[in-house]
């Protein structure tokens, strides 16, 4: 049997015709993680926060370095994954069934706060990351990273019986006769197939608008602005949640080049806020400890699991 090197992995997540459902997810991570044991990259520990490893890439593969992994979320062996995986499935399952009070039942209360379904979603994507890290241009993989996270969440949210799905959307501009702007939406969801009238064209009141991005860097002033001219232009509230994997990056500290910088804005956070308006949720699979140690941040920034558990049913009634 041939061993999967990184080129088979590129191609991999290349692939166009690949991940339309969350089993090819698993494929994927599983042949990643395999990768890593068989191929034995240098693991490296970040010194200014060290529970944030890398991996450096062998001679042949550029000695490229991953971008940096929260080793209190992402698994690292194959079989470890595949099981996890597969208690998330059924998990997904039962979520469906139960909906929010899935969180009153004693049987579950282990497996949610062991934060498993964070660490699940995180190992899938950051798998997919840490291969678009080894292509030669960056700027090659970038977008195909985002555009297979975005997926991965739809496909979650599919699999709590859910309708979610991208959406373009050409508004008019008030008292501007036959000139409109055009939105592309990464999701929009709801508990039921929203029946669009003329009243509501665009967007139904049910339905829950949902930005999708790896994380918040360069990107979090336009998703405020999103539900700011997304309800002007509707002339009603229009619910606008968030949806990041991370915002850590390397960068060099002192001496070493395996350091880490938060690319969380607060301050703009904050000011958006103020002066457009509060989005109706901001959830991160990988939150950073400012998010919950500043209160004002923690009254709206939650861990992506608390999206699925609780507010997607409240959301959407």
């Amino acid at each position: 049997m041939k061993t999967i090197n990184l080129h088979d992995l590129q191609a991999s997540v290349q692939d166009k015709s690949a991940f339309v459902q969350l089993g090819d997810y698993l494929k994927m991570a599983k042949a990643f993680l395999s990768y890593l044991q068989n191929s034995n990259p240098t693991r490296i520990v970040s010194p200014s926060q060290n529970n944030y490893i890398f991996y450096q890439y062998s001679k042949s593969d550029g000695y490229k370095i991953t971008r940096p992994l929260n080793s209190n979320l992402f698994i690292e062996f194959p079989e470890e994954m595949k099981s996890k995986f597969e208690r998330f499935i059924s998990f997904l399952s039962d979520l469906q069934k139960q909906r929010e009070k899935i969180t009153s039942n004693e049987k579950y209360d282990d497996y949610i706060k062991s934060r498993e379904i964070d660490s699940v979603i995180y190992t899938i994507q950051q798998t997919i990351g840490c291969i678009g890290d080894s292509f030669d241009n960056s700027n090659q993989s970038r977008k195909r990273i985002g555009m297979l996270f975005e997926v991965l969440i739809k496909l979650i949210i599919k699999e709590l019986g859910m309708e979610c799905e991208p959406r373009t959307v050409n508004l008019p501009i008030p008292n501007q006769s036959g000139y409109t702007m055009s939105y592309e939406l990464d999701l929009v969801f709801s508990k039921n197939k929203a029946i669009l009238t003329s009243e509501t064209k665009f967007i139904h009141p049910s339905e829950i608008v949902g930005s999708v991005k790896t994380t918040s860097k360069d990107r979090i002033d336009k998703i405020f602005l999103d539900k700011f001219l997304l309800s002007k232009l509707l002339g009603r509230d229009i619910k606008v949640i968030a949806i990041f994997l991370h915002d850590v990056q390397r960068a060099v500290k002192g001496k070493s080049i395996f350091g880490i910088n938060s690319t969380f804005k607060t301050n703009h956070f904050l000011g958006y806020t103020v002066a457009l308006n509060k989005l109706d949720g901001v959830y991160y699979i990988d939150p950073r400890p400012e998010m919950t140690n500043n209160l004002k941040l923690a009254e709206q920034v939650r861990d992506f699991q608390k999206l699925l558990l609780t507010d997607l049913w409240t959301l959407t009634k």
